[in-house]
């Protein structure tokens, strides 16, 4: 009997997934293997949705954004019946692993279907590069040159107009998109949910620059950011992993400080731009690489696992290790952009 193998994409859609899709599809298929895909994330198991994947099904799909398994925020977890249905999915279609790319709450699901004795290996996938034992993860490098281009562009129209700009970066828990893409595009201020924000001293450094004859002033922030331990939400409904709708912090933001200043301060919201388009050359080549490795940690029954990028290598590291906590922006790094503040 062949060896069959899945994979499934769950949580945010970020560009690069297409990536791994068809380096698993390629490589299973060098290899003899069957591969199918299940659509919709945890949803595709639990509804028996698939797709038979072969090279047909992948041509084309390397630089394109999203996911072409389609994705969704499902948690088995939430209802016994659900998960009784995943795990009764890996014996109806006879699977010698699946492969699961996802974030910490998608991961977090594969963790404990691998406590349990499940053939899985994991790929990290979070746009927001927040995923422990990981130095990168696909998505966050595209993320950054499409929020970075757009302060770029911002920069323009707040100079010409004398206002102070408000970018609001997604960043649910941790400010490394902000944090980037505000040291490469020159922003004047970076507001990460690492650090709660300091109006007062956000509003210091905006007087001294107009002091200094900078007319202008541009403030990336990241939407997790908070005012004293208190993050701002558009709604209080929870989805199935527990997190709220973020949002709304870049317009809260920009009325204080026209309100403490009396510059006129404009708010940009970015949004899903961040998620969609074509991934950069580092994110396609990333997951390409992640989904040979995952392949190879199949082949190996490796299950358990997750790849990661350490340095410049890609290396196994535990589901429970890496699902176990987040990785936030370190203190010295972002010390590092108050030099230019």
């Amino acid at each position: 009997m062949a060896t069959k193998i899945g994979i499934l994409t769950g949580g945010g859609d970020c560009p690069g997934l297409n990536a791994v899709i068809r380096a698993v599809v390629k490589g299973g298929i060098k290899k003899g293997w069957e591969v199918i895909g299940f659509k919709y994330g945890w949803k595709g198991m639990i509804d028996r949705e698939t797709l038979s994947l072969d090279d047909r099904s992948v041509a084309g799909i390397l630089h394109r954004g999203g996911t072409v398994l389609g994705t969704s925020r499902t948690n088995p977890y939430k209802n016994p019946e659900h998960i009784a249905k995943v795990r009764e999915a890996f014996k109806f279609h006879n699977l010698h692993a699946l492969i699961v790319v996802g974030g910490e709450d998608t991961l977090g699901v594969a963790a404990k279907l691998a406590a349990e004795g499940s053939p899985v290996v994991g790929v990290p996938k979070t746009i927001d590069n927040d995923l422990a034992c990981t130095d990168y993860t696909f998505g966050f490098d595209t993320a950054v040159n499409v929020a970075m281009e757009c302060i770029d562009r911002l920069h323009t129209t707040a100079e010409s107009h004398n206002r102070v700009m408000v970018v609001e970066i997604m960043g649910r828990h941790a400010g490394w998109i902000a944090t980037y893409a505000g040291l490469a595009g020159g922003a004047d201020v970076i507001l990460i949910p690492e650090i709660p924000v300091d109006i007062d001293q956000v509003c210091h450094v905006i007087k001294n620059r107009q002091a200094r004859g900078k007319l202008f002033s541009i403030v990336a922030v990241a939407e997790g950011a908070t005012f004293a331990g208190k993050g701002v939400v558009q709604e209080e409904k929870l989805d199935q992993f527990g997190h709220v709708r973020l949002g709304g912090i870049g317009q809260i933001l920009a009325e204080m400080i026209e309100k403490k200043t009396g510059f006129e301060t404009r708010v940009t919201v970015l949004g899903h731009i961040q998620r969609g388009g074509s991934p950069t050359a580092f994110d396609r080549v990333l997951g390409t690489r992640f989904g040979i490795d995952a392949l190879r940690l199949a082949e190996e029954k490796k299950f358990g696992y997750m790849v990661s990028l350490q340095g410049n290598k890609i290396v196994p590291v535990r589901l429970e290790q890496a699902t176990g906590s987040l990785k936030l922006v370190p203190k010295e790094l972002y010390e590092l952009t108050q030099i230019f503040f």
